[in-house]
């Protein structure tokens, strides 16, 4: 009886083109695994660098305003005054439509990224800008942002302008891309150079698709009426950031 149970018991062999699949199916998942924890361990180093980055950026910018105050407050105690350096970054929105344009205003608006109506922009000072500004003066108003406005427009209306395409900003990805060719791999980094004017700032500002803000909160005052005789139009220096404040 025993001779036969042997006999009976055929030793069952795995068919070669089912082992090939499993051997192939196995390198194939251990392939996968190991690049997944490989991009695990990247995401995890660039996460700390950017969060490194970004807290060395508040701590210039809390230097910065400590630096202000306590020159402002010499000044005084000195009895003279204390004259903050001029500005270097300017954020221009347009308030009138295309109605009755003429062609080189309307090129002038488009230079500047300003092709409908509430469109906002950073624009570097220099001369050619103050120009282009000047010619096209009456249908745009403009000024000095604050940090906190820069910050506030490229979290909550920033796109990306990515091959002729509006792409939203979800995460620093997006921007490592694009522009981390050039040392910007987050939004901080983003954010920094727009506002201190830094050296990459042409490819920053380039990188950003124009601002697309809603009517103020309250309406205008006066489109065709000049700020400085109770408009809307023209240089608001500071109050600029009061009427995004209210667009956002």
């Amino acid at each position: 009886m025993s001779q036969k149970k042997q006999q009976m018991q055929v030793e069952q062999k795995v068919p070669e083109n089912v082992a090939k699949k499993t051997q192939r199916d196995t390198k194939l998942r251990d392939a996968v695994a190991k690049r997944r924890t490989e991009r695990l361990a990247a995401n995890k180093t660039r996460r700390a660098q950017w969060e490194k980055s970004a807290q060395a950026y508040e701590a210039e910018y809390k230097a910065a305003d400590k630096s202000l105050v306590d020159n402002l407050r010499k000044a005084k105690t000195e009895g003279g005054f204390y004259v903050p350096a001029e500005a270097k970054l300017i954020l221009v929105v347009r308030i009138r439509g295309i109605n009755t344009l003429n062609p080189q205003v309307r090129q002038t608006l488009r230079l500047l990224k300003l092709r409908q109506l509430h469109n906002a922009a950073f624009v570097r000072v220099n001369k050619a800008t103050i120009e282009m500004i000047r010619k096209v003066e009456p249908y745009v108003t403009y000024g000095y942002p604050s940090r906190t406005v820069i910050k506030n427009l490229v979290y909550k209306r920033g796109y990306a302008k990515i091959n002729g395409q509006r792409i939203p900003i979800t995460n620093n990805n997006v921007i490592e891309q694009s522009l981390g060719k050039v040392g910007i791999h987050s939004v901080e980094d983003l954010i920094h150079e727009i506002t201190t004017v830094g050296p990459h700032f042409k490819e920053a500002n380039r990188f950003l698709w124009a601002f697309k803000l809603r009517g103020p909160r309250g309406g205008f005052i006066a489109k065709r009426r000049s700020f400085i005789n109770q408009g809307d139009w023209g240089n608001r220096e500071d109050l600029i950031n009061d009427l995004v404040k209210r667009m956002i």
